[in-house]
């Protein structure tokens, strides 16, 4: 047996080679003898030759395995009967059929990757997507090979006396030894990466659910003893979950437990391993005193996405990683339709519309563009993006415009009876829609294989004598990395038309008897340029595109303030009036930055104030869609406007805007907050998050006035607030004022709150995106602060990530400072966690978009990165990417 040297470079993983797998497995027997130090594994597969394969030798995936033993149907193999290299198991010569016994050892304790099964505080517990099981047995890693699991494990019953497993429980006993067992079976097939174990002493609170058919499904969470109190939201979440899931896709559970679990080292937010979901603790602990509405939002959303994952990704998963949207571009879109629904959906879509554009859109125009459906990787674990998740979903949202509803779910009922089972493709799924509504969308399937974000130019030209508009719709799409040319895509435009009073008029084409019976409707845009001729219009209509944000484009219509100002107040679709607020403001600040630029007076027009006042007045208007259109672009969404993007005069002007705002409109801030901040017994719902979400935003102007009881006005709230919302809304603020007030509110924070880990990120999260001058000085200190510890992703994400991604002024410091701090924060994680160091260098990816001088600096630290000794295949890929021409 000879284990050969790894391969310098790290290997492309291409779409066109794929293949079947040569071997299947029928069943897996799985036994643990568990222990943070060294764990023992023994798997039992029953193999088979798959006929759709190509034959050859049996290959299996193992990565930091200590072999012990090698059985094929009970023959204990010697050395010159196998091949081993650093990653894989070869036997050469296998029967049709055999049983193949494996012995391994692992290390749980010298796991800090937190792939495979590691330890975490007093947990021990496993994360296998995309490619961690090779980390616990050998085995064909891939998620093409699917079978039923069993699995036993056994451990010291007083250490760890739960031991959680994939599926239902089967059996459980003592042992002489001190030591106990417990077996699990999971009757549905299923592939390696969703295979999941828990060991630890945890606290469990149960509920029931009863399915649509009467069977009763046990709910259990797991926690840490400390944390028995904050498990109700994410346990009150998942029986809407199960629910809403029944009602809205006719998906029902399908075993006889659904547990969770929350451990507080974790990658990810969560992971969906079949009836036995792990999660990062602070996607599940929450109480009104600890967690903000945010986090209960975002709890109810990730508890929602990984239940729904049972029925897409689970019972149907994906064939290979480059479908790797197949089950969360379609989940990501349930989690958010489910959203919507418990919450606000106006304000839901704002807010995923916000972060696809923030996020996804940079994506798109940097050195990482793919598209939805990638053609090759170096590390699948770079591939979990916002290209994946949110672009996905937006393209899945696109078959639900283009079908209807009812369509749409004749659709999605197709596609789980008729793959139930089994691997497949975005192909697969696109299929499902297309026969069920007798469509064809071959020229839509354009949105899985071209990357960029498309580019919709509108142009509306009405003739008064024939009361005509035309409406010419034209797209085209940016060269990416290794896409210089673009076809067209399909887009579904939904769009309405408005009086100069703000009413609805007619939409009727020439080509049509009679107007549609709604006020909006969807022109489908299938070529370079189309044009859309509305008839009977007795006067000159204005136009609202792209309504709900109805594909996922850049709109380039020229609008004067004036016009964008009136659909503001005017338009019938929530998701526009903010959209028009927002590009109203845009148009204003880069106007001024222009003028910072040029040394001349700043300007602030009065229509914008004027506008933002009678939002403001206006009590007719949900709380939280006000919140968000006085909310101002953040300073990374106004650089990614600009050709060459100005940190500095983006900041001065942002804030020099916000200060105006506040100045002229103090008395209304003033008013709405006093009226507001009313005392009442803290509950998580749309109302009550939607009026807190207001206050603290007219708190945040009133604070921007400068004027000294505004501090002590944020200060009596967070004395009084009996919720984490208000209370770190006001540290927030606090934390860019300089003096000693500034300093005692965070030591109290602290002080108060140090016994928890997830208000402590929030600390340290506060003081990486302060504006003050000392923040990465600060940042560097909490380095070495008790409180952090680089080897927790929650503490690197939360101090490292916000500072390089939300703090720009200072990231991008001329000196390049930040540049250099983030170049060696990611060669240390390198050594610890891969995969969160390469996350990290997402800062960089818009480093063209910036001047000369800071390009150079960039530059300088990602070839400090690249020319490391021995990074992992993970950080390799991105930074070279980043590097290329």
């Amino acid at each position: 047996m000879n284990i050969a040297e790894a391969p310098a470079q790290p290997q492309i993983t291409r779409l066109d080679d794929y293949r079947a797998p040569d071997y299947l497995i029928d069943t897996v027997s799985l036994e643990f003898e568990l222990d943070a130090s060294e764990t023992r594994v023994t798997s039992k597969l029953k193999m088979r030759r798959n006929p759709e394969g190509q034959g050859g030798p049996c290959i299996l995936n193992g990565e930091y395995l200590t072999l012990v033993s090698i059985a094929l149907d009970g023959k204990t193999l010697t050395g010159n009967e196998y091949q081993r290299t650093t990653d894989t198991l070869l036997l050469p010569q296998v029967p049709a059929s055999f049983e193949l016994e494996i012995v391994t050892l692992i290390h749980p304790d010298q796991n800090t990757a937190l792939e495979g099964l590691y330890h975490s505080g007093a947990i021990l517990c496993t994360q296998c997507e995309a490619e961690g099981f090779r980390r616990i047995t050998y085995y064909p890693d891939r998620p093409d090979v699917m079978a039923v699991f069993t699995v036993t494990l056994i451990a010291d019953a007083k250490k760890w006396p739960m031991l959680l497993a994939n599926g239902n429980r089967q059996a459980s006993g003592e042992m002489e030894d001190g030591r106990h067992w417990v077996r699990w079976h999971d009757p549905h097939p299923k592939p390696s990466y969703l295979f999941a174990l828990v060991a630890g002493d945890l606290y469990c609170q149960q509920d029931q659910f009863t399915t649509m058919s009467g069977r009763q499904v046990l709910l259990e969470i797991y926690v840490d003893p400390e944390n028995h109190n904050k498990c109700d939201h994410a346990l009150n979440s998942l029986k809407q979950a199960m629910r809403w899931d029944e009602d809205v896709y006719g998906r029902e559970y399908d075993l006889d437990v659904f547990m969770i679990v929350a451990v507080n080292d974790f990658n990810m937010g969560a992971m969906e391993n079949k009836g036995l979901n792990i999660f990062n603790a602070a996607c599940v602990l929450a109480s009104p005193e600890t967690a903000t509405d945010a986090d209960f939002y975002t709890i109810q959303s990730i508890v929602g996405h990984e239940y729904f994952h049972n029925w897409s990704g689970n019972r149907v998963t994906c064939r290979d990683w480059f479908q790797l949207s197949l089950k969360e571009g379609f989940t990501v879109l349930r989690d958010q339709q489910f959203s919507a629904d418990m919450n606000s959906a106006a304000v839901q879509r704002i807010d995923d519309v916000d972060q696809l554009r923030s996020m996804q859109f940079a994506e798109d125009a940097g050195p990482m563009a793919h598209p939805v459906r990638p053609d090759s990787y170096i590390e699948i674990s770079n591939f979990y993006t916002v290209t994946i998740y949110e672009k996905g979903a937006e393209v899945v949202g696109m078959l639900k415009t283009l079908t209807g509803p009812e369509g749409f779910r004749k659709g999605t009922d197709l596609y789980f009876s008729r793959h139930d089972g089994q691997a497949v493709t975005t192909d697969d799924f696109v299929k499902a829609i297309e026969d069920a509504n007798q469509l064809d969308l071959t020229q839509f399937k354009r949105w899985y294989t071209q990357a960029g974000t498309p580019v919709l130019i509108v142009e509306a030209h009405y003739d008064a004598d024939k009361q005509v508009l035309e409406l010419t719709l034209r797209q085209s799409c940016p060269a990416t990395p290794g896409q210089p040319e673009k076809q067209p895509f399909v887009i579904p435009v939904a769009m309405g038309l408005l009086s100069s009073s703000g009413a609805s008029l007619p939409l009727q084409l020439d080509t049509e008897t009679s107007a549609v019976d709604a006020e909006t409707r969807v022109l489908t845009l299938t070529e370079q340029s189309q044009t859309f001729r509305f008839i009977h219009l007795t006067e000159e209509p204005v136009v609202s595109v792209l309504r709900g944000f109805s594909a996922p484009v850049k709109v380039k219509f020229e609008r004067d303030n004036e016009t964008l100002a009136f659909l503001m107040a005017h338009d019938r679709d929530s998701f526009n009036r903010w959209d028009a607020g927002q590009q109203l403001l845009i148009q204003i600040m880069l106007r001024m930055v222009e003028q910072y630029q040029s040394d001349k007076t700043l300007d602030l027009p009065e229509i914008l104030l004027d506008r933002l006042q009678h939002v403001l007045d206006d009590q007719s208007i949900d709380p939280a869609l006000v919140a968000r259109m006085l909310s101002l672009p953040s300073e990374n969404y106004l650089a990614a406007q600009m050709t060459i993007a100005d940190v500095d005069a983006i900041h001065a002007v942002r804030k020099y805007v916000k200060q105006q705002i506040a100045q002229r409109l103090k008395a209304g801030f003033n008013t709405r907050y006093q009226a507001l901040n009313q005392a009442q017994v803290y509950e998580f719902n749309a109302s009550q998050m939607a009026q807190r979400s207001l206050k603290n935003v007219c708190l945040g102007y009133l604070m921007a006035t400068g004027d000294p009881m505004q501090t002590q006005r944020c200060l009596k709230q967070m004395k009084q607030a009996d919720n984490m919302t208000d209370l770190l809304a006001g540290l927030r603020l606090m934390v860019d004022q300089p003096g000693p007030e500034r300093e005692h509110a965070l030591r109290a924070f602290y002080e108060q709150w140090q016994h928890d880990r997830q208000v402590v990120d929030k600390w340290l999260t506060v003081q990486a995106v302060s504006d003050l001058p000392d923040a990465l000085f600060r940042v560097k200190a909490l380095l070495k602060h008790p409180a952090f510890s680089m080897k927790n992703p929650n503490n690197v994400r939360a101090l490292i990530g916000q500072f390089c991604r939300n703090n720009p002024v200072h990231f991008h410091a001329k000196d390049g400072s930040g540049y250099r701090f983030l170049a060696e924060q990611i060669l240390l994680l390198d050594k610890l966690n891969p995969q969160v160091a390469a996350r990290q260098l997402g800062a960089f990816n818009s480093w063209r978009r910036y001047d000369a001088e800071r390009q150079a600096l960039m530059k300088k630290s990602l070839s400090d990165i690249a020319g490391a000794q021995d990074l992992s295949a993970d950080v390799y890929e991105i930074v070279n990417k980043y590097l290329a021409d």
